[in-house]
């Protein structure tokens, strides 16, 4: 074969090949038809090549077309850092703002309910004495009793470690077992509102509810947020298995479960930070206000985070989802 003749032959293919592909996605329907044809026109020059007259210059010319014409074709994925941005700016915003109507109602009704409590088991010395013996509620609420030594048993490290992997389970519970009709996810929120009633009812009797409420709040609001957020997402899985709406049952399981899965990886970031703010912040020496302003701040940019960003991307189409290559194709269905 003359190599010369081969490249005067092709040489107008593969200069308009390589224009495509320093075009990138800007193409229009007959220009990305074209790319794929050159392409693959290319990739036959190049293998004639090998076989024929292995010219160095140019199988190094042809290698260089073929490989940028591929990853034209074929697509690139985005470098991580772009996925980790993209999940942290959209997709986690967004899910917890979309799912707003479930877990706003879900705070409202188990602070409700943990504020009755708190109020009764303050009030009332017979229903203190069905929580505990004299000395049992004593050793709780005295002055470095057990319900303020919990937050400084231990290393600060260890104990950061401890909470957030408790916070983790509480919340997978919430998330995960939402599918059996959200049965599971009353019951997590009915034990939490209990037993912060409790306490904080036995601690205002003893006349240090204040203590307990500075406790409480530094880390308690974001990570009752948390909590809340994915009681709310686990009650919409198990609405879904009982109201799929127009699409078929399975498909909108399957949707909701991957938003339950964006939901997970993002209460664990959330839950890492309530964690550290618990170990750290909580047991420390400072005033009750700086305590209680630090866990007031970091709950403010999480909501305006979730109501600025979140609220931005869901107007923007974004669902809370996987990315659209990652969640595989699905059978059109009839209304």
């Amino acid at each position: 074969m003359d190599v010369d003749v081969f490249v005067a032959a092709h040489a107008a293919e593969w200069n308009r090949l390589g224009e495509l592909t320093r075009r990138g996605g800007k193409l229009t329907g007959p220009e990305a038809d074209e790319l794929v044809t050159l392409y693959q026109r290319t990739a036959t020059h190049l293998s004639i090549v090998r076989s024929v007259a292995p010219d160095p210059a140019l199988l190094g010319r042809l290698s260089d077309l073929v490989a940028r014409g591929r990853s034209a074709v074929s697509g690139s994925h985005n470098p991580a850092w772009r996925e980790v941005a993209l999940f942290f700016t959209r997709r986690f915003p967004a899910a917890v703002y979309l799912a707003r109507r479930w877990w706003i109602p879900a705070a409202l009704v188990s602070i409700a309910v943990m504020v009755v409590i708190a109020v009764w088991v303050a009030r009332d010395p017979v229903v203190r004495a069905s929580v505990g013996t004299p000395d049992e509620l004593r050793r709780l609420t005295e002055p470095g009793g057990e319900a303020e030594s919990y937050y400084s048993t231990g290393p600060a490290a260890s104990f950061a470690a401890h909470v957030w992997t408790n916070n983790a389970w509480v919340t997978a519970t919430c998330l995960f077992l939402g599918i059996a009709l959200g049965l599971p996810v009353l019951a997590a929120l009915w034990l939490n509102s209990l037993n912060a009633g409790l306490i904080i009812g036995a601690m205002s009797a003893a006349g240090r509810g204040d203590v307990m409420i500075g406790l409480l709040l530094p880390h308690g609001l974001l990570e009752l947020t948390a909590v809340f957020v994915a009681a709310g997402t686990g009650l919409k899985l198990g609405w879904t298995v009982i109201d799929p709406g127009r699409r078929s049952r399975t498909a909108a399981l399957a949707e909701q479960g991957r938003s339950v899965v964006v939901m997970a990886l993002g209460l664990t970031c959330v839950l890492f930070v309530s964690g550290v703010i618990e170990a750290f912040v909580t047991p420390s020496g400072w005033p009750t206000w700086v305590r209680v302003g630090i866990g007031v701040a970091v709950e403010i940019a999480f909501l305006v985070y979730v109501f600025t960003l979140g609220r931005r991307a869901a107007k923007d189409g974004e669902v809370g989802d996987l990315a659209a290559r990652d969640t595989g194709d699905s059978l059109p269905e009839s209304g």
